[in-house]
């Protein structure tokens, strides 16, 4: 596979993550909390970076390919951090769990009830060979950072082969 092969492969992969979630949100009826929103944005960054990557901006493909990785280990950490939270692991951002109850007095409790978003980060909605869509989401992104990283590290196929990448030892 050629070095722009694997771009291409690491942009559509984020965007077919895109369309699964848009998919689950808008045919499965699964709203997304706001960690589930958070995870959206890389791999949106990382198709729109191999777009750029293979296209008007191929000269600065390690620089983007490199972004991309980026873009994607931040997406499986956030992926992770959310997984851990629906796992009780660690406790999330005031706003999106549960409120602890014993903490609060009856009023303070109903205000934070009636402020908290509906959807919570700290519920598992759906999962799959025992594994969350957050941490499939982890999962799935550090497999999409190891082909950007791939890609990084591949050199350009010379002016004038169609393409085709050097040969070493030849």
């Amino acid at each position: 596979m050629t070095v722009y092969g694997r771009t291409f492969l690491a942009g559509a992969a984020s965007a077919l993550m895109l369309l699964a979630a848009f998919g689950f949100q808008y045919l499965g009826g699964l709203a997304p909390c706001p960690m589930c929103l958070w995870q959206r944005w890389p791999h949106a960054a990382a198709a729109v970076l191999a777009v750029l990557a293979v296209t008007a901006f191929w000269r600065m493909h390690r620089t983007l390919a490199g972004l991309g990785a980026v873009a994607m280990l931040v997406s499986a950490a956030l992926g992770f951090y959310h997984a851990g939270v629906e796992q009780g692991w660690w406790r999330g951002l005031s706003g999106c769990v549960a409120p602890d109850p014993s903490a609060l007095s009856a009023d303070a409790l109903l205000t934070q009830i009636l402020e908290t978003d509906i959807v919570r980060c700290d519920e598992i909605p759906w999962s799959f060979l025992g594994l969350s869509m957050a941490a499939w989401n982890a999962v799935v992104s550090l497999g999409i950072a190891v082909v950007w990283i791939w890609s990084a590290l591949s050199t350009l196929p010379a002016a004038g082969t169609g393409g085709a990448e050097p040969q070493q030892g030849k």
